[in-house]
């Protein structure tokens, strides 16, 4: 058995590939994934570093136990984001992910560095890669796929190409994406069309770990999110949040959906043709056929381009998920602007005329209108500028939706949906679970439901501030070393209780080496390297003041279960606060020295990272 322990580095500028060692203590303190994403983008980026610049890094990496943990292999997309000018780790499974890991060989990830003249693709195989001309620029995300059907392809869209600051990495033609943050606009600023994995699915390398996956996916078949995802995959999340109020409606104005029946769980089951992965423990996605192909609707496309946009037919809301996985756009980014527009003209606050490329007239964007929610996503990717005149104004705003809700809501002098850390919220709304708001702001991504997900919990039971703190600090710092591994998402909570300590185990009684095999040192890596992507981001500028919440938020919700809802601004900070003294972080939202120095992490601090300052002391010594 190979253990991992060299990158590949693929300089797009001079055209070359090649390999280097990872050096040993980074891998042990950051393990891969997320953490030594995060460790190489600290040392390689200055302060300011443009995202879309040839300085930026672009890594795909996976874990050093790819291929032997439960459930659906998965790989991580990290770089600076272009969207919120901070650190960014997305997350993608299938077949690209899979084979990836096999065609890494004993490699932990590929760093993508410079920028192409001329578009490029890059082919991995046994440990190795190669660049060559990309021959698919222009294409979508299917059209790609179906031109290399010897590999498994992870490439970029026409959003990626035209630079919309959430497009997406899209792999297995649109299936899987790396999603939130425009991981795919800083590959199509580079000229990187494709990466191609040509080598087997990685499979576990021993009989020990093929036992203990095994017996994990036994395991998490019989637990409630095991029973959940065979039943209905991620497409039930809108049904679950309609049902607690916290479902956000029409741009955010409401937190129940009148039309959920159309587009929840019993109408995709209606309309999927199979399951996504049939013959497995755990189905996966439902498969739809749309008039523009099959797609694979999650739970996201349903809250969205359903309930956020007031549409209540599920073949309508299928087909605009689709066309955005085909384009390579974020679904949540590309319905909540949408929805911005909608919420816009109803307010009369938008001060633009004229038609979209596909005919839709901007002013007539509105709620429940699946042909102009279509035509303003295709605008966004960029399609159909060379076919009409547009209108200046209304190239101009879509420009500035190209940059994000945010921008478009700077231009116009509208702030109608919420955005945290110029990252639009998902449908989850948090005035129902004050602790969903925490997890919010302090994502290290941006307004982003994946880090932590208390909501869950909070709804049914009475917590308080304490229990807030805590549970979001334990999936901030579990997820982290979860991610490093590179763990599915779903039954990688079989892992929960040990951090994967007995897989580590298994892995390095192979091969030897000094990871972390023990519940302690697992945590203490979570801890570090969460610590270390807020040491990252507060390089970038950011500190307490961007963890606030919009203002959306302390308005009271209109309908449903939770009616009167809202989020206390005076009592969120204080919340805040208490998260940040758990963390041991200032009152400025920064790491205290003492704290990164606890982490093993001062060596990393220099002039350009500013620490917090302690909280003063209750009393005397």
């Amino acid at each position: 058995m190979t253990d991992r322990t060299h990158v590949l580095r693929a300089d797009l500028s001079t055209g070359t590939v090649t390999r280097e060692r990872v050096p040993e203590r980074w891998r042990r303190r950051y393990l891969g994934g997320k953490g030594l994403g995060a460790r190489y983008l600290y040392a390689e980026l200055d302060a300011g570093v443009d995202p879309l610049g040839a300085e930026n890094l672009l890594g795909f990496f996976v874990g050093p136990l790819s291929g032997s943990l439960p459930g659906e292999l998965r790989y991580a997309a990290v770089t600076k984001s272009p969207l919120t000018g901070l650190f960014l780790d997305s997350y993608a499974g299938g077949a690209f992910a899979s084979r990836l890991a096999g065609s890494l060989d004993d490699c932990l990830g590929l760093l993508v560095t410079g920028a192409a003249e001329d578009p490029v693709r890059i082919e991995i195989e046994d440990g190795n890669g190669r660049i060559l001309a990309a021959g698919t620029w222009g294409a979508d995300a299917a059209e790609t796929a179906n031109a290399h059907p010897d590999a498994a392809v992870a490439c970029v869209g026409p959003a990626g190409e035209a630079g919309v600051r959430y497009a997406t990495i899209a792999s297995d033609g649109g299936e899987h994406h790396a999603g939130r943050g425009g991981a795919g606009a800083v590959m199509g600023a580079k000229g990187l069309k494709a990466v191609l994995a040509r080598g087997p699915t990685a499979e576990p390398p021993t009989a020990e770990l093929a036992a203990l996956r095994e017996a994990a996916t036994e395991r998490y078949a019989e637990e409630d999110v095991g029973r959940w995802q065979r039943a209905a995959e991620t497409l039930e999340s809108a049904d679950f949040a309609d049902t607690v109020g916290a479902l956000a409606t029409e741009g955010w104005q409401r937190g129940r959906f009148e039309g959920i029946d159309g587009i929840g769980i019993d109408a995709a089951r209606a309309a999927a043709s199979e399951r996504e992965n049939p013959d497995e423990s755990v189905p996966g996605g439902f498969r739809v056929e749309t008039e523009s192909g099959e797609t694979v609707p999650r739970g996201a496309t349903q809250m969205t381009f359903g309930a956020g946009l007031g549409l209540d037919d599920f073949d309508a809301v299928a087909t605009l998920g689709g066309r955005c996985d085909r384009l390579g756009l974020d679904v949540i980014e590309a319905g909540t602007a949408v929805a911005w527009v909608a919420r816009a003209n109803e307010a009369g606050e938008l001060d633009v005329t004229g038609r979209l490329p596909g005919g839709t007239r901007i002013e007539d964007v509105t709620f429940g209108d699946p042909e102009a929610a279509r035509d303003l996503v295709t605008a966004i990717a960029g399609i159909g500028w060379d076919e009409r005149d547009v209108d200046d104004g209304v190239a101009d705003l879509v420009c500035a939706l190209r940059e994000g809700v945010e921008a478009a809501a700077d231009r116009v002098g509208y702030d109608g949906v919420p955005t945290m850390k110029s990252m639009s919220l998902p449908g989850y709304d948090p005035r129902v679970a004050v602790g969903m708001a925490l997890a919010y702001a302090t994502s290290d991504r941006g307004g982003c439901h994946r880090r932590a997900r208390p909501i869950e919990a909070e709804v049914f039971a009475a917590w308080d501030d304490d229990d807030r703190v805590e549970a979001v600090i334990a999936a901030q710092d579990t997820r982290s070393v979860l991610w490093s591994l590179v763990a599915d998402d779903f039954a990688g909570e079989t892992l929960w209780d040990d951090y994967g300590a007995s897989f580590m185990a298994a892995h390095v009684g192979t091969t030897g080496g000094d990871l972390p095999q023990t519940p302690a040192g697992l945590a203490e890596c979570g801890e570090r390297i969460w610590t270390l992507v807020r040491l990252f981001n507060a390089r970038e500028g950011a500190d307490r003041t961007d963890d606030r919440l919009p203002a959306v938020l302390s308005e009271p919700i209109a309908n449903g279960p939770a009616a009167g809802s809202r989020i206390d601004p005076a009592a969120f900070e204080e919340l805040l606060t208490a998260y940040y003294r758990a963390r041991g972080w200032g009152p400025d939202g920064l790491p205290t020295a003492a704290t990164v120095a606890g982490l093993g992490l001062a060596d990393l601090v220099d002039g350009s990272t500013p620490v917090g300052t302690p909280f003063p002391t209750d009393g005397p010594s």
